[in-house]
């Protein structure tokens, strides 16, 4: 099972995704509330996935995707957001995010996600 970075401003969706994974027997070794945190968890924990929202106070996602893929540009970044705008979605994709996870969300869709990423 997989090793995962959850990064999200809300608590709430933290502990959501947390309770999602790891009933799925993979291992949540951090929680990051902001991007400067889920940089530096990124570096130091090395995660096999990372579950990242598009929206968070200070740095954005997308800003903090660009780092990540800066820092192992093979990462394997799962962008979460509220807002299904497409252009949104475009840009994650390309700079880097391997899937594009709109809230809300089903258990069962987001399990199928990551074991696509992983896979891939």
């Amino acid at each position: 099972m997989a090793r995962i970075l959850i990064v999200d401003d809300s608590a709430f969706a933290r502990n959501s995704l947390k309770v999602i994974v790891e009933g799925a027997g993979h291992e949540v070794i951090g929680r990051a509330e902001n991007g400067r945190e889920a940089l530096n968890l990124f570096t130091s924990l090395q995660p096999e996935l990372v579950t990242l929202d598009y929206l968070m106070a200070g740095e954005n996602g997308h800003e903090v995707l660009e780092k990540m893929m800066g820092i192992d540009a093979s990462a394997k970044v799962i962008m979460v957001s509220g807002m299904g705008d497409p252009a949104i979605q475009e840009q994650a994709l390309r700079s880097g995010a391997r899937c594009f996870l709109a809230k809300p969300y089903e258990e069962e869709y987001v399990l199928k996600v990551i074991d696509q990423v992983l896979e891939a």
